[in-house]
């Protein structure tokens, strides 16, 4: 039981109360082939590449929208130093290692139920499923990196956070659910609908300055509606302030 459970069954302190700010999400992050690669050379031993986005993605994402949580199956004396020169506008607001999953059947699984959070409310960001199997509810699922310098996944990804965090989605489950059916990679089908739905908004707004109506304004309920699906109504703000680069 020492090596196979979590070091506490809660891996997180309780949330912060006022006078101090708590993010109303949780961005569950690993470290690992998600926000660096290692790499082995004979001369200099390990070093980790940084996947391009990495810096946008922390500065983008960070409180008030999300809390930031480094969660890695990672021993935490390899780690720790890694995360240091990742974060160095002190972004990440707690970091949790191998020592916090559940080892089991030869998998180091992820138990967002031991976080001492909302389910509602944390998204967590991984490639490997087997880590992520007890709330698949809150994953994001994105393809491993390899250490490939001219990959978009991190900037993708960041537009898809901001949007559900500033349309104060109610359960971020019921969000990626909708996303997870249709399709295998959920971040396309969020490019997709957005440039679906903003070429529709143009051609709207077109007509309406066509017919005189510039004060009849096309509700952006449905936007919501067609992004996030039907349980979910809040107002989306589509975002046009992503960095084209760190």
């Amino acid at each position: 039981q020492y090596f196979s459970d979590p070091i506490s069954p809660k891996l997180l302190p309780d949330p912060l109360t006022e006078p101090y700010y708590q993010p109303p999400y949780t961005l569950v992050l690993e470290m690992t082939d998600i926000l660096v690669h290692p790499e082995y050379d004979r001369a200099t031993g390990w070093r980790f590449r940084k996947r391009p986005g990495v810096d946008a993605l922390l500065r983008q994402c960070a409180p008030p929208l999300f809390e930031i949580v480094i969660f890695t199956c990672e021993g935490g004396m390899g780690a720790m130093p890694v995360i240091d020169k990742l974060d160095s506008e002190g972004c990440i607001m707690y970091r949790l290692f191998r020592d916090s999953t559940l080892y089991k059947n030869g998998h180091h699984i992820k138990d967002m139920s031991a976080l001492n959070r909302d389910l509602s409310k944390v998204i967590v960001v991984d490639w490997d499923r087997n880590a992520t199997k007890l709330n698949e509810s809150n994953a994001v699922h994105l393809k491993r990196w390899d250490g490939d310098p001219s990959d978009t996944t991190l900037f993708d990804l960041i537009p898809f956070l901001r949007t559900i965090a500033t349309s104060g989605v109610s359960d971020v489950r019921t969000v990626l659910d909708f996303y997870r059916q249709q399709g295998d990679d959920m971040l396309e089908v969020f490019k997709a609908n957005q440039a679906r739905f903003l070429e529709e908004e143009q051609r709207r707004t077109k007509l309406q300055r066509e017919r005189g109506a510039a004060n009849n304004r096309w509700s952006s309920g449905g936007f919501t509606g067609k992004l996030f699906g039907s349980r979910s109504a809040p107002v989306v703000k589509i975002i046009h302030d992503i960095m084209p680069g760190d």
